[in-house]
């Protein structure tokens, strides 16, 4: 079984920070590394998974519903598009872009606009996960 293995400049990308906070990181003992036969730093996987699983959880806002859904983006409303009976949400959350379809109702009662702070909740029984090529 392969290890996953991350370069700081992956790690970088992944976690939305500069490569030097990753080798700060790396520095201060953050992130445990090992050197590659080329003398590169490099992360394991489960070794990131642990990182990340001891960081803060992610901004909410502070007034928020008791609600079930764990999976939540909070960021800023990007795009808004409505039509006579359905609208689009973006939001950019960090590196991420989540775009929702929603009624045209739900959207003017939340009065979405470009610039807002939204949260996006998702609470869904199909999750699709995809790994890169080896």
């Amino acid at each position: 079984m392969l290890v996953a293995q991350y370069r700081p400049g992956q790690l970088a990308e992944l976690l939305g920070v500069s490569t030097d906070t990753v080798r700060r990181w790396c520095d201060e003992g953050r992130l445990e590394t090992t050197r590659s036969g080329g003398g590169h730093r490099m992360v394991d996987g489960a070794s990131l998974a642990q990182f990340v699983r001891e960081q803060q959880d992610a901004y909410e806002p502070e007034l928020l519903l008791s609600q079930s859904a764990r999976n939540r983006f909070t960021g800023v409303v990007t795009r808004v598009e409505r039509d006579t009976l359905t609208a689009i949400i973006e939001l950019r959350a960090g590196r991420f872009r989540i775009v929702s379809l929603l009624t045209r109702e739900a959207a003017d009662d939340l009065r979405l606009e470009e610039g807002d702070l939204a949260t996006a909740v998702v609470k869904s029984t199909d999750v699709i996960m995809e790994v890169p090529p080896i």
